[in-house]
Parts: C-alpha cells; sequence; structure tokens
C-alpha cells in the first residue's frame, strides 16, 4: 500500500459538487492499494499513520501525533498512486489492485483507524472527486508498506 500524507489545516472532498467528507486539522491520506498487497501491508498503515509525529509541540518541533492533537484523518483513495510512466507518456496501472480488492482494503483501512480511536471522514471509492487542500507547513509524507518488505 503506498499512502501520500500531508498534515492539513482543514480538508474537503466534493462529489458532483456537495462535500461528503470534510476536517479540520489532521492528516489528508490518500492510499492507493498495489495488487500483491494483503494483511501484513494494512497492519503497516493502521499502526504507522495516526502515531506519526508530524504536527509540533511547544518548542517548534515536529514532536506529536495526530491522537495527541485531536486531529482527524480525510482518507482518499487514489489507484494513480501506483501509476507506472517509466516507458512512454501514458501511466499504466498494471501494479494497482483491482476494484474490489482495493476497495475492501480501503474501507478496511479505515475501519481499523477508527478502532484506534481516530475519526475517518472518506472520499467516495471510485468516484471523481475535487479536493481542497489546506496544507499546514507543508508537510507531505510518502509511506509504502512494500519498502518495509525490503529491508
Amino acid at each position: 500500500m503506498r499512502a501520500v500524507i500531508q498534515r492539513v489545516r482543514k480538508a474537503q472532498v466534493k462529489v458532483g459538487g456537495e462535500v461528503v467528507g470534510e476536517i479540520g486539522n489532521g492528516l489528508l491520506v490518500f492510499l492507493g492499494v498495489h495488487k500483491d498487497d494483503g494483511e501484513k501491508d494494512a497492519q503497516f498503515l493502521t499502526k504507522k499513520v495516526p502515531y506519526l509525529r508530524v504536527f509540533e509541540d511547544e518548542e517548534g518541533k515536529m514532536n506529536r501525533n495526530l491522537k495527541e492533537v485531536g486531529g482527524k484523518i480525510l482518507l482518499i483513495s487514489q489507484f494513480t498512486l501506483y501509476g507506472d510512466c517509466r516507458r512512454g507518456l501514458r501511466p499504466s496501472f498494471d501494479q494497482a489492485a483491482n476494484p474490489e480488492e482495493a476497495k475492501k482494503w480501503y474501507k478496511e483501512i479505515g475501519k481499523r483507524w477508527e478502532e484506534e480511536g481516530v475519526k475517518v471522514e472518506r472520499g467516495v471509492f471510485g468516484a471523481f472527486m475535487e479536493v481542497e487542500i489546506h496544507n499546514q507547513g507543508p508537510v507531505t509524507i510518502i509511506l509504502d508498506s512494500q519498502e518495509r518488505r525490503n529491508k
């Protein structure tokens, strides 16, 4: 699984002009699912994202996590995170999971974060979405569960 995580002051997602998910202080997480992803990849992101120390403490150091600052997650599915542009000009999405499998993991990751005590708002899986982001910092972190396997 690949996640692009942005620390935000606020963010929202619209489908068909209507707001379907919105957060204040927190993390916007774009999630892509690889065709070979499974339980260990889900565990990696479940335990990593809410505890990333990307929020500032009293001294201005990134030393606090999402739970410590009372932040929320806005979760957006994004299969294009597995777009491969090494050959030609049109991305290949061969490495992305099929939609049924990706949707299963997308729902599961959000549910697991909620079980960790985090409030999670969501986009609509597979829909054309407009995402409004008010980055804070900006702070952007990329996590890839497959890189964990290679260490």
